[in-house]
């Protein structure tokens, strides 16, 4: 709690958004007290902009220190390197993740069981962005450096591994868009693409080359 009002303090107009949000956006919100007393996800936030100030001073091993003390009291996890607007609001909380290159616009809701992560091969930028207003359903995984428009819906454990634009809504295993300005997509058939096919595409065309290469060499 005493680190709640030290972020109050630090940080009064983020702060009050993101307790705004939390009783404008939640019906179980009874009072901005109850939300301050008893909410994780906001919690969570205030322990992450404290935990940023010493990662913007190059105190990386403070601010992870403040990090894990957060995730052990909140079961939430944000690296202190990720960049969060105002207006958030985490929803039950539990088993969210948000990485180091993370960034998210204001207003965005998330809930429980989010990851916002990477996929193992970029460097640099290798966490999402999500653009003010962004909802992400429970058990939605959305990975890699791509960016999810603002307005957007991701729904529940959906993955999504692609660029998202504006004003949609996406489901499935892999995600699909299935709305876009409030229209429901034509093509039910068009999805983001999928990963594993890329992989084995790729696979298909380092093996045709070197299949090549080989029959060079025994033509020689």
């Amino acid at each position: 709690m005493i680190m709640v009002l030290i972020s109050m303090l630090l940080f009064p107009r983020k702060t009050f958004a993101d307790l705004k949000a939390i009783k404008v956006k939640d019906p179980a919100a009874r009072s901005r007290l109850g939300v301050f007393l008893t909410y994780s996800g906001f919690h969570a936030v205030a322990w992450y902009r404290i935990a940023r100030i010493f990662y913007k001073i190059k105190l990386k091993f403070t601010a992870r220190v403040i990090s894990q003390i957060s995730r052990f009291f909140t079961g939430i996890e944000i690296h202190p390197g990720a960049k969060i607007g105002r207006g958030i609001f985490i929803d039950h909380g539990m088993g969210v993740v948000i990485g180091e290159t993370t960034e998210i616009g204001d207003n965005v809701v998330i809930y429980q069981n989010v990851t916002l992560g990477g996929t193992g091969k970029d460097k640099g930028k290798r966490h999402p962005t999500l653009e003010s207003n962004v909802m992400v359903s429970a058990g939605a995984k959305v990975l890699g450096p791509i960016t999810i428009g603002e307005n957007s819906k991701i729904g529940a454990n959906a993955v999504v591994l692609k660029d998202v634009p504006s004003n949609s809504t996406v489901v499935g295993i892999p995600g699909k868009i299935v709305r876009i300005d409030g229209q429901r997509v034509a093509d039910m058939s068009q999805q983001l693409p999928d990963p594993m096919t890329e992989e084995i595409s790729e696979l298909k065309e380092r093996i045709e080359e070197l299949e090549k290469v080989l029959s060079e060499i025994k033509d020689k």
